[in-house]
């Protein structure tokens, strides 16, 4: 059974019975290319998954052709000399939604096909936690082709994937990379058949529908909060976070069921 928590609009919210929550770019026509509406959307979509209890997972996708080909270039085009002031509109929202999405308590899966561009499409694939991608998909960062600089904190996540050499070879020559290009450098988590890439990315979210909540939230935390943290930083915090959960109920279960011999049943508390 799946509830629609969005049901219209730029940017769309289902809820799966099983805790998957999939959040999709609903604007095919523009290639689901990002205007500040559906950044906004995009936003109270997440915002949305962060309130909702029954959420374990979240799968990030595009509707028709594109994941997503980046800013809405047509838009842009047409603000003329108010250009920079519905940039910096727009770029706020885009940072404030890939913030959001980062800091997301689940697992986000980018389940992607056609192209992932600029700071939307390629600054998503490289926010999201985990992305499946089809054999026939494309990748590239875009800025610089129009004269621009890379958004959606592509600067530091992108070097974070792929090192300093090939993010700097990327961003500044803009090459359009293919699926297996992307998998080898480590932008990807796995390229299967167009065919085989929804049920891929479902059995990829199902894999956290019964993990421990609170635990996968926090490792992704802690993952996330060591972007550019030092090793003697994050030895508190992790300290901090393995004694916060084994005060859990979940972790007394994952105890008991390993003692037992088991499957353990989490509750998330």
């Amino acid at each position: 059974m799946t509830e629609h928590l969005i049901a219209d609009g730029p940017v769309l919210l289902d809820l799966e019975s099983n805790g998957i929550a999939r959040i999709r770019l609903n604007r095919p026509g523009a290639a689901n290319g990002m205007d500040v509406s559906l950044l906004q959307a995009l936003h109270a979509a997440i915002l949305r998954v962060h309130g909702e209890p029954r959420a374990r997972a979240a799968i990030l996708s595009g509707e028709g052709r594109h994941f997503c080909a980046g800013g809405d270039v047509k838009t842009f085009a047409a603000k003329g000399e108010g250009l920079p002031d519905y940039l910096r509109e727009a770029t706020a929202w885009l940072q404030i939604a890939t913030s959001a999405l980062i800091q997301l308590q689940v697992p986000v899966i980018a389940q992607v096909h056609g192209f992932a561009a600029g700071g939307g499409g390629f600054g998503l694939v490289c926010a999201s936690d985990f992305v499946i991608s089809a054999e026939g998909a494309k990748f590239m960062s875009g800025a610089v082709r129009v004269g621009m600089a890379p958004d959606g904190g592509v600067s530091v996540t992108l070097t974070q994937l792929v090192g300093l050499r090939k993010a700097a070879e990327i961003l500044l020559t803009n090459p359009v990379l293919s699926a297996q290009e992307a998998l080898g450098l480590g932008l990807l988590t796995k390229v299967v058949p167009a065919a085989d890439l929804a049920a891929e990315a479902q059995a990829y979210a199902l894999q956290f529908t019964e993990s421990a909540p609170l635990a996968i939230g926090a490792v992704k935390r802690l993952l996330w909060g060591g972007v550019g943290a030092t090793v003697a930083d994050r030895l508190n915090e992790e300290a901090r976070t393995v004694s916060e959960l084994s005060g859990t109920a979940d972790s007394l279960e994952g105890l008991a069921a390993v003692i037992e011999k088991r499957t353990p049943h989490f509750a998330g508390r």
